[in-house]
Parts: C-alpha cells; structure tokens; sequence
C-alpha cells in the first residue's frame, strides 16, 4: 500500500525513532507505518505499563508487536510516585507525559507520537508535555485527521484493530480533583473488560465520581436497552465494585469527568 508521501518523509528523516506506543489505534498504525517506512529494525516501540493503562491494551500492544517483529521495550513511566498527578488536577494529562516522555527520553533520543490532526482542537495537556520534550507528531505534520488514520490503519492491515472505539488512560474516568487511586483504577479496569465481554468493542467508560460510580455507554446502545436490561448491567456493576458507593447507567457524554475548579 502507498503511505501517503508527507507521512513517508516525516516517518524516514530521524536517524533513529522511539515510538510512544499506547495500545490505542494512532499509535498502533503510526507504528505499522513507521515499520512499512524504516524496516523493523529501524523501529523501537516503547508501552508504559501503569495501573492507568488497562490491561487489554497491554496485551493488544504485545500481540502487535510479535506480530510485526518489532523489538518491545515496557516501562515504569512513573507517573505515580508523583504527587501532582495524583492529586488529579486539570491537567493531571501534563504531569503524566512529562514523566513518560522523559522516561522514554533517556532511551531513545527521538521519541513520537500518534497524535493527529482532530487532537489539536480539544483541551489535551499532555501536547505541552510533548513540546516540552521533543516529541514527534508525524500525522499532525503529514496533516492527518482521525478518519485518515483509521484508513491508514485499513490500508496496512490492521483489520479490526482500524475500528477500535478511543480509550484513553483510566485516570481520564475520575472525577478531577479526586485523587487518582491505582485500587480505583483496578475497578474501572474489571468493570469495563466485564461490560464489554458481554456487550462488545463499543464506547463505554466505567467512571469514579464524587457521587458513586457511573457508567456511560454509547448513545445509541443506551437508548436500546429494554429496562430489564439496564437493571441486570447496574447488578453486575454494583457486584464488580463491591464499596457501597452509588452506581448509576447514562448515555456516555465527552470528558464529564472533567471538571473545571
């Protein structure tokens, strides 16, 4: 397949590239691209492993890996022994790539990622930890949208992999402001595998809030849902956090954990 041609020179120019690989389908296709561009050995794809990153994506990542014969370096980026992220704040994103990006800084001198066009028009923090450190944005400078990365995806193969519905980290689902605790984020992790083992790969987040817990799924398959079934999901929910603290079931709406102080 033909990589289109200012993704081809951004992905050539390093003498040596890192690729900050997440499990999510941007950083998955940049690095089939980068591998398609540069040959395996050309290539260094980096995974933090982190009690905010679920544990399919981990998996998802070392699949892809074996699969297309690229050496797998995983890291502690160690975001939680700092404590500004934990505090959760506005832009507890900056603190987490700071500490990812400098990790990954020291093993490989030029570091990119899957970052595309539609990011720049949303409140993304980490974008300042990546200036901050270097980082490369080769969809951005080969002006690639979400839609194209997903038909870049196709186009080398990725198969279902091209479908897969956005995920950020699992300390994007606690409320801002609440301290992000990994035994929080272990329930999100097994609330979320749960659900969608049952309802498949749709959008869902599994969210810890001031009030309880709340999960969110997918517009369309929330209005579907008869009553009955909507009881049996708060049930399995309500078994799988097991704290006492309120559960509820809502249509999933864009980032309402976060909130402004």
């Amino acid at each position: 397949m033909t990589i289109p041609a200012a993704l081809h020179a951004a992905l050539a120019r390093p003498p040596s590239l890192t690729i900050a690989l997440s499990g999510g389908i941007d950083s998955l296709t940049l690095s089939a691209a980068a591998a398609k561009v540069r040959g395996a050995a050309g290539v260094t794809l980096c995974h933090a492993v982190s009690p905010a990153v679920p544990a399919a994506a981990t998996a998802r990542v070392k699949d892809f890996a074996t699969t297309w014969d690229l050496p797998l370096k995983l890291v502690d980026a160690g975001e939680f022994a700092d404590p500004a992220y934990r505090a959760n704040p506005v832009n507890r994103c900056y603190f987490c790539k700071s500490n990812l990006y400098g990790t990954l800084a020291r093993m490989g001198p030029l570091v990119a990622a899957g970052t595309n066009t539609d990011d720049l028009t949303d409140y993304r923090p980490g974008l300042q930890a990546a200036a901050e450190h270097g980082v490369l944005h080769p969809f951005v400078e080969a002006q690639m949208s979400k839609s194209d990365v997903r038909a870049l995806a196709r186009a080398l193969g990725l198969g279902d992999l091209a479908e897969l519905p956005a995920a950020p980290c699992l300390a994007s689902r606690i409320e801002t402001g609440l301290r992000v605790e990994p035994a929080d984020l272990v329930v999100i992790d097994r609330v979320e595998t749960l659900l969608r083992e049952v309802m498949g790969n749709i959008t869902l987040r599994c969210r810890r809030l001031r009030g309880g817990w709340v999960v969110e799924l997918d517009p369309l398959v929330y209005e579907d849902l008869s009553t009955q079934k909507r009881a049996a999901i708060l049930t399995q929910v309500r078994q799988a956090t097991d704290d006492g603290r309120a559960v509820d079931l809502r249509a999933y709406s864009r980032g309402s954990a976060f909130v402004h102080h």
